[in-house]
Formats: C-alpha cells, sequence, structure tokens
C-alpha cells in the first residue's frame, strides 16, 4: 500500500434476490462508464461479509452502493455518510450481507482503523421476494443518478473520471453473471415460478 490509500468503490447484495443486486450492478454499470483509473479500487462485495473488513481498512474514501430498507417510498434513493451508515444497515435487516456490512465496519474498526470517508449510496427495494429475478425497472432506473453522485463524490477528493473509451470493461462482475448474460439466461416466471407455487399457498390460506 502506498502513503495515499486508493479510493474504494464497493457494491454489496445478492443479485439472485431481485432488487438486492442493486449495489452489485451499480459497480458493474460504474466500470463500464467510467475508465478506472489506478487510485480507484471497484470491488463486488456481494455477500461477503468479513471478508470486506481488509477493504475497508486500505482504503480511503469508499463508497458503498446497496439495496437498503429505509421505509421510504419504493426505488427512493438515500445517501448515508460515515458514523450514520451502521445504523441503517443493521436497522431493517433483509437478508444475512446487511448485517454482515454493520459487522465488518465494527470489526474494521476495532483493528484500528477504518475509512474516514465513507458514503452509502442506498436504494429502497422495490422487490426482494423474487428469487433467480433481477432488478426492477424502478430500482435500474435509479443506476445512472447513483453513478452521477458517485462520481461527484470522488472528484470531490481529487479522482477525476473520464468517460470508457471503446476497450472492454475490466472483469468486475463473474462471467456469466453480468446483467446481460444473467438477464438472457434467466426462464421465464411460467417455467421457473420464483414466487412459490399457487397452489399450495392457495391451500394453505384456506386451512
Amino acid at each position: 500500500m502506498s502513503d495515499s490509500p486508493s479510493a474504494l468503490l464497493l457494491g454489496v447484495g445478492n443479485i439472485l434476490w431481485a432488487d438486492e443486486g442493486f449495489g452489485v450492478r451499480c459497480v458493474e454499470a460504474f466500470a463500464e462508464r467510467f475508465d478506472i483509473p489506478d487510485n480507484l479500487v471497484v470491488a463486488d462485495g456481494g455477500t461477503q461479509g468479513l471478508y470486506l473488513v481488509e477493504l475497508l481498512r486500505a482504503h480511503n474514501p469508499v463508497i458503498i452502493f446497496d439495496a437498503v430498507d429505509f421505509g421510504d417510498t419504493p426505488a427512493t434513493m438515500r445517501l448515508v455518510e460515515n458514523d450514520d451508515i451502521p445504523a441503517f444497515v443493521g436497522a431493517h435487516k433483509m437478508s444475512l450481507h446487511q448485517a454482515g456490512l454493520q459487522d465488518v465496519i465494527a470489526c474494521a474498526r476495532l483493528l484500528g482503523g477504518c475509512a474516514d470517508n465513507m458514503l452509502l449510496i442506498g436504494v429502497q427495494p422495490v422487490e426482494l421476494e423474487d428469487y433467480g429475478g433481477s432488478l426492477r425497472p424502478q430500482v435500474r432506473d435509479c443506476i445512472p443518478q447513483a453513478l452521477d453522485i458517485a462520481a461527484q463524490y470522488l472528484a470531490d477528493f481529487g479522482i477525476l473520471l473520464t468517460a470508457r473509451g471503446d476497450t472492454a470493461p475490466p472483469g468486475i462482475i463473474t462471467p456469466g453473471l453480468d446483467l446481460a448474460s444473467y438477464e438472457s439466461g434467466r426462464p421465464d416466471a411460467s417455467i421457473a415460478w420464483r414466487h412459490g407455487d399457487e397452489r399450495v399457498l392457495n391451500r394453505s390460506a384456506r386451512d
């Protein structure tokens, strides 16, 4: 590590649960839109939990993209900074990765340091209970704005971005799990019913 740590752009979440994949899709879109300078690390944190501790300790500033249950209107975006972040990512647990992110920040601090400057760019999910589903259109439409906010935050720290040219973006996402592949490979809901078998649900309601 150099004396001037690089910035970190981190997307967390589970792409298999509809809008839970917002954070991961943000870093994917970021890498497609911008050239990544040497002083910026862009990472798909997925659901790695405590494995992300060293990332938060090694980089500053840190931007985190995530789907968060703020209790807001669906597809509402909210910005949370620094010490306020753990209160939101742990307040309404939607999945294991959010509890993990709260623990990651706590562990980084216990181990002697965390980023001094952190920004959570969170969106209120529209739909989560859709295993194998993808982002809902309202949440997907939030991605460009989220990237603009991230780019401005980085610029405030002297990290200026340029639009990507014709070069292929770096492989931020595991091959085959990028948005285009994921969308094209998903079976139709009529073939793979992801919300539960309606016959069973109706019977349970009658009983």
